[in-house]
């Protein structure tokens, strides 16, 4: 069986989330769903026996990205997981890059779904501007955060001997910011699998089924 670590984007609130899902009358004492957003991909994974943990990451305003890699570090750590499937959702693929390059003997795969993919030294509103985006004129309630705005820096030579899967979401309203993403990967291709799901960009809320079964492929 496999051990799957799902990282999270920008805290999606319960009032998008109950939205998205149908039926959800989902409450949290903050308004946000945090780790909980990745509910309905992981029951599946479950069902088949995988251990998965979803971490709800510290408040985007008060902890920064480092702290957020050193976050799911120290989960690794503790939990003493092994090849692990590593996911990060959105801005998660910050905090996989991350935590990817400095526990790399603890991962298996690493999984960006419709997520950034930084340089070492960018932070998301980087990776965001880089494709043309104005994050905060162009992305609904997205908000100068510490996490945003923080850099990250890191060895990306872990990184290159790593399996690593893009996920990328064909009706994405962040289009541009994964086009830019892919265009890295095609441009060095090595130990890197794309895969298409037909969904925009909340694909945890939206289609579960098919993420769980992309993130099952993932494993193998």
């Amino acid at each position: 069986m496999s051990v799957y670590v799902l990282v999270h984007g920008g805290n999606v609130s319960t009032q998008t989330w109950n939205s998205l899902v149908p039926g959800s009358l989902a409450q949290t004492p903050d308004g946000k769903m945090g780790g909980a957003v990745w509910q309905l991909a992981a029951r599946p994974l479950m069902a088949l026996g995988h251990k998965v943990y979803a971490p709800t990451l510290g408040d985007e305003h008060l902890f920064g990205l480092n702290a957020h890699v050193e976050q799911v570090c120290s989960l690794l750590e503790s939990e003493n997981l092994e090849n692990v499937v590593l996911a990060g959702h959105s801005y998660g693929g910050m905090v996989i890059t991350g935590a990817g390059s400095r526990m790399a003997e603890r991962v298996g795969r690493l999984v960006y779904l419709d997520a950034a993919l930084p340089d070492s030294g960018q932070s998301l509103f980087d990776c965001l501007s880089s494709s043309g985006l104005d994050p905060l004129a162009e992305i609904p309630g997205l908000e100068r955060t510490k996490a945003y705005e923080e850099k990250l820096y890191f060895d990306p030579e872990p990184l290159k001997k790593l399996k690593k899967t893009f996920i990328r979401c064909t009706e994405s309203e962040l289009r541009r910011f994964v086009d830019v993403s892919v265009s890295k990967i095609e441009r060095s291709p090595e130990n890197w699998t794309v895969r298409e799901l037909h969904s925009g960009h909340l694909a945890p809320a939206t289609h579960p089924e098919e993420l769980s079964r992309l993130l099952i492929e993932a494993a193998v």
